[in-house]
């Protein structure tokens, strides 16, 4: 197997709600519209996308339970360039129906970070580091 993920798909209760969240409320570019049935979010690399959270375990199984704990033990991440992009996306997130959940702050490894979650509940952590690099695409050096 080639390390790499193509896709990270997240099972949504409301499909429109979520695609005005992550697409006019965050600003992802999409093709996508909620009437296709599935949102691909585009990011640098890995695809983001949107999919009825009960069609999606009804894929998995027709035994699986929809409902998820408060804290899965996944988190996804969005890194910054500038310390100051993490103060503004994490507005940009509230204002989009998201739920801060740790403000932005200075972290114990550190950077500078804050989490978030959207309208189903995924967090989100919004980070910045002094030596992180990018590569042009804008994917994070790691």
């Amino acid at each position: 197997m080639e390390p790499r993920m193509s896709i990270i798909t997240l099972g949504v209760k409301d499909l429109e709600s979520a695609y005005r969240f992550y697409h006019q409320g965050l600003g992802f570019p999409t093709n996508s519209k909620p009437e296709d049935g599935i949102i691909f979010l585009q990011t640098a690399g890995t695809r983001l996308a949107l999919y009825p959270v009960e069609k999606l375990a009804e894929d998995i199984s027709p035994e699986l339970s929809v409902e998820k704990p408060l804290f899965s033990g996944i988190t996804l991440a969005h890194n910054t360039r500038q310390k100051r992009q993490v103060d503004e996306i994490l507005k940009l997130a509230e204002e989009a129906g998201g739920k801060i959940v740790k403000p932005a702050q200075t972290v114990f490894w550190g950077g500078y970070s804050g989490y978030f979650t959207d309208l189903d509940g995924y967090i989100w952590e919004v980070a910045w580091a002094e030596t992180w690099q990018f590569n042009q695409d804008g994917s994070l050096v790691v």
